[in-house]
């Protein structure tokens, strides 16, 4: 572990003054939000930052809201364990819970934040895949606008986003679970701390059990996280039977671009893909027609 490089440290207390500093000082500046994953890799020297803008002192950037028919609203600074926590995420979204549950240090789910989560982009993320599913949007304010993207856009290479100069992401929103819908979460570890081999996430809306739509996500088996569109097209229109998901689930093998690392090797993660991704679906039926 090495001395971190000296910096200029900010603490923001409004959405315009940090997106002004942001604007001003371009890729030589760091947002500080949890911190779970930037100051180690700070301390690492993966990470050089001239300019660190902490957003914590921002009020608005800690909502949550969820319910009824407005859907689930939180902010940049609401925390893991804020989410993990309630009842109502567990009732209604609960492959979102489930994607935050299995993280395993409960220090780093009070300190780290979702949508920091969001932000490193790595594949192996556990929490977008699971996001991505339900049809998260996410709010993002520059120095002169705010817009939305939906989260599927947010990813557009290995750690990197579509984030432009003075921008961040301030919230996510996620639509109300529509009658008929049911979800399925899994992923596969080399140990309980350790980033996912490979996880998958899956959505579906089924009427009379046959599917209306359906999202495959895919993490850690490509540099983004991705959505297996051609997996997708097998099941709709289809009565779900063992065949179909079987078919979809080989289909979604070969959407994948994994690599071999120290967590896995390539063929390994393919092959596994096809089980969760099976998994996940009967899973997602599972609920839907509950």
């Amino acid at each position: 572990m090495r001395a971190l490089k000296p910096f200029d440290y900010f603490e923001p207390v409004t959405l315009k003054e940090a997106t002004k500093l942001l604007s001003q000082y371009g890729e030589k500046a760091q947002i500080l939000a949890g911190g779970v994953d930037l100051i180690p890799r700070m301390r690492m020297g993966k990470i050089k930052t001239d300019f660190l803008v902490n957003i914590q002192k921002i009020p608005e950037l800690s909502h949550l809201s969820v319910g009824g028919t407005k859907g689930l609203r939180f902010g940049a600074m609401t925390s893991l364990r804020t989410l993990e926590l309630s009842r109502d995420i567990q009732k209604l979204y609960p492959i979102f819970y489930e994607a935050i549950h299995q993280i395993a240090s409960v220090q780093a789910k009070c300190m780290g934040t979702a949508v920091g989560n969001l932000c490193v982009a790595t594949p192996a993320s556990d929490v977008a895949t699971a996001l991505m599913a339900l049809g998260a949007e996410l709010t993002i304010a520059g120095p002169d606008s705010t817009r939305t993207e939906p989260i599927e856009k947010f990813y557009v290479d290995y750690l990197k986003t579509s984030l432009r100069k003075g921008e961040m992401v301030t919230g996510v929103f996620l639509p109300s679970p529509i009658p008929g819908s049911g979800t399925g979460y899994l992923n596969l570890l080399r140990t309980k701390g350790d980033s996912a081999k490979v996880s998958v996430a899956a959505a579906l809306i089924l009427k009379n059990g046959v599917c209306q739509e359906a999202k495959i996500i895919l993490g850690a088996v490509a540099p983004t996280i991705f959505r297996a569109a051609k997996a997708e097209a097998i099941l709709k229109g289809q009565k779900l039977s063992a065949d179909i998901i079987g078919k979809a689930a080989d289909t979604a093998v070969k959407e994948t671009r994994p690599i071999t690392d120290v967590r896995s090797t390539a063929e390994y993660r393919k092959v596994t893909t096809g089980v969760l991704v099976a998994r996940a679906l009967e899973k997602a039926a599972e609920r839907a027609k509950a």
